[in-house]
């Protein structure tokens, strides 16, 4: 396997220090990002898919800024994005003409969504595709904090194709107001401190900063070493299940590989992304 460097970043748990360091990694023209795809998927070059990561992952502390409102550590919404980031670099094909920046925003939001659908206590029931397209649209679509009135709650319920009853059920769990993104300068507490003013110049909105020119591109070992710190029949789970070329597989086919259960595959796999996150967030 192919040894990459990672730049000294600190852990995501320092996110203030840790915005500060992803700031500092340059940015890819469009020519260095298409070479770079193409290296990764012709020849499956770790340096080049360790380059295209780092190079993105301000973008997913970005998005990840979206969703505070859920009370959820900033720090763990930018860490399961940074798994969604890696599995976009692994499935970017340069030559369909779309900047990897907006293809990888689908894979980031999904992870992001995963995790906050698992860990939020309010929504674990929000399991059915209605519920949990509900549960993210329902607070940009409301005009104000105050109660939705009849009427809002048919448009809801029609725009989003679901039941005007799921539309009060689901306002009455979201309760409390949202966490401000950017709250005032006499704010104290430190969990609210807002960093957008260290993910990029102000100037400069995201298409300006993604086609900005590149100094020297950085190498890098973390993604290579987060695989490598698996033990074999995981590393083979993580490939086949994440960073499969074609189809992945499915737990059940691996359960017949492997001679174990689906639940069993299921509990490894699950290990394994715990693990590799550890790995990507310990580098230094």
């Amino acid at each position: 396997m192919t040894t990459m460097t990672l730049p000294a970043l600190p852990p995501v748990s320092s996110l203030e220090s840790y915005i500060h360091a992803v700031n500092t990694i340059p940015m890819l023209t469009q020519e260095r990002e298409t070479e770079l795809g193409r290296r990764l998927k012709q020849t499956d070059d770790l340096t080049a898919a360790s380059e295209l990561v780092l190079s993105h992952l301000r973008l997913v502390v970005s998005i990840a800024r979206n969703y505070m409102g859920y009370g959820l550590p900033q720090s763990d919404l930018v860490q399961e994005g940074n798994i969604g980031l890696m599995k976009a670099v692994k499935r970017y094909d340069p030559e369909r003409g779309v900047r990897l920046a907006s293809f990888a925003i689908h894979w980031i939001k999904a992870e992001i969504h995963e995790y906050i659908l698992r860990n939020w206590r309010m929504v674990k029931i929000a399991t059915t595709k209605a519920q949990r397209k509900l549960f993210f649209n329902l607070r940009s679509m409301k005009k104000s904090t105050a109660a939705l009135t009849p009427k809002e709650i048919t448009q809801v319920a029609e725009t989003l194709n679901v039941k005007e009853s799921d539309v009060i059920e689901m306002e009455k769990r979201i309760q409390g107001g949202d966490i401000a993104l950017e709250p005032s300068s006499d704010d104290s507490d430190e969990s609210f401190v807002s960093p957008i003013a260290y993910l990029a110049d102000s100037a400069e909105g995201p298409s300006e900063i993604y086609e900005r020119e590149q100094s020297e591109s950085r190498q890098s070992e973390g993604l290579a070493k987060a695989l490598e710190s698996l033990d074999a029949r995981s590393r083979r789970i993580i490939q086949a299940r994440w960073l499969a070329e074609k189809e992945p597989s499915t737990l059940h086919e691996l359960a017949d590989e492997f001679g174990v259960s689906a639940e069993r595959i299921r509990q490894i796999e699950s290990k394994a992304m715990q693990k590799m996150k550890k790995s990507m967030s310990a580098t230094a």
